[in-house]
């Protein structure tokens, strides 16, 4: 468990706290490409670590995002008036380029150059993998560009959607590096005893800290003649993880994929579902389901990409259901996927979880070693020091799944497929 002012600084994340500075060392995902995918079209509302902002793409394609408030009146630019290469704030006529500059000022008489000393916060951002990208830390500290392998792929072989969490980031994050809960909150079929977690629901884990976050197994004994079966991940820093792909034993091509877990301010976060492919084909409608545009069937996009399941009507749990094919009851619609079961069960916690009470056990050791390493980060960049995961180690790691021989650690025995052109270096034992 962690004391209240540890739990304190690892959930708030807005301007001047530790992990709100922290955050801001790393490119973050601000929206989707497709959201702001018109010149001189309407702008958008982004709130991300508790900042209110506009996001607007001007006449050459420039994407801008500024501070929602005109530094004039105070008025909101969203209302602002998307032309020739600027965002003009309708009160005065005041207009501001992607960079923050005023670039004209009517309502000053034509001898004035006041408009040449006034800015509007503005951050840089890029368009990379269908996604906007952000970077809200100071210029001198910029870290290279998130090139993730899943935003190098061509466009028919990723999907990536986000759909809104109404809870604090890191339930999100911590739900997503626990692999023990696919045991139960996720085994939607509770007669298939056949099934690798249903055999074994207390694994093993096993994390390895790397200059970038950690890699992590988690290990189930099968038997001494089929040896265990280990699903590898990777967890980037500060909120990214790298799942296997569960038709890796059928023979299909290699995919990978993923989340995010984005801080829209303490209360709520956008999860970021991304998958893509390794081999020559491109991904089916069925690879992509849950992380493509399928998902906006039933995440409102118009209310804030919140899902049409939520908690005004308890996930849309079915309790017959419950009684006779699964755990929990909640739909694991291929639309939405096993997403629908995390955000229930984390929203449920609280809006922040009070983690004074909680009680963690050893299969909680990806968890703790989470938080330890958050803490860390941020003691680190409060020290004025760089925090892991800001150079481009990450940037060909992957996730894997194998039954392995039980003679044989994962780490070794995966070595080469969750660091295809990534160098390996566990910093820590």
């Amino acid at each position: 468990m962690l004391n209240a002012q540890d739990n304190q600084l690892v959930s708030q994340t807005g301007p001047g706290t530790p992990m709100g500075e922290l955050m801001r060392r790393y490119w973050i995902p601000a929206l989707l490409s497709w959201e702001v995918a018109e010149p001189d079209g309407t702008p958008v509302r982004v709130k991300l670590l508790g900042e209110e902002l506009i996001t607007f793409k001007d006449t050459d394609g420039k994407i801008g995002l500024i501070d929602n408030y005109c530094p004039h009146r105070r008025a909101s630019l969203f209302f602002g008036r998307n032309e020739e290469c600027g965002l003009r704030c309708v009160y005065h006529g005041w207009k501001f380029d992607v960079d923050g500059n005023c670039v004209d000022m009517p309502s000053e008489p034509a001898e004035s150059n006041f408009k040449d000393k006034v800015k509007v916060l503005a951050y840089p951002c890029m368009d990379m993998g269908g996604v906007v990208w952000t970077y809200m830390g100071t210029l001198e500290n910029q870290p290279p560009p998130p090139m993730f392998e899943w935003t190098q792929v061509v466009e028919t072989h990723r999907a990536v959607n986000k759909v809104l969490q109404e809870s604090n980031w890191l339930q999100g994050l911590e739900g997503g590096v626990d692999s023990v809960h696919a045991s139960y909150l996720h085994n939607n079929d509770i007669t298939n005893t056949t099934r690798y977690e249903s055999r074994s629901a207390a694994p093993s884990i096993e994390v390895e800290p790397t200059d970038y976050g950690y890699a992590y197994g988690s290990v189930r004994h099968l038997s001494k003649e089929e040896g265990n079966f280990v699903r590898a991940y990777q967890f980037i820093m500060p909120f990214t993880q790298l799942r296997p792909d569960d038709r890796r034993e059928s023979g299909a091509s290699p995919k990978v994929a993923g989340h995010m877990w984005v801080p829209i301010d303490d209360e709520n976060h956008f999860v970021w579902n991304f998958v893509y492919s390794l081999g020559d084909e491109p991904l089916t409608d069925a690879d992509k389901a849950k992380h493509s545009d399928l998902a906006y069937e039933v995440i409102d996009i118009n209310n804030g990409f919140r899902c049409i399941w939520n908690a005004d009507n308890d996930y849309g749990i079915d309790r017959e259901v419950q009684r006779t094919q699964t755990f929990t009851g909640i739909l694991a619609d291929a639309r939405v996927g096993a997403n629908l079961q995390d955000r229930g069960i984390q929203e449920s916690m609280g809006t922040i979880v009070d983690r004074t009470r909680e009680h963690l056990a050893t299969t909680d050791r990806a968890i703790i070693a989470t938080r330890r390493m958050l803490q860390e980060a941020a003691n680190v960049v409060g020290d004025g020091g760089t925090p892991r995961g800001t150079g481009p180690s990450y940037y060909k790691v992957r996730s894997i799944q194998r039954v392995l021989p039980v003679d044989v650690p994962w780490q070794e025995g995966m070595k080469e497929l969750l660091f295809e052109g990534a160098e390996y270096s566990p910093i820590m034992q």
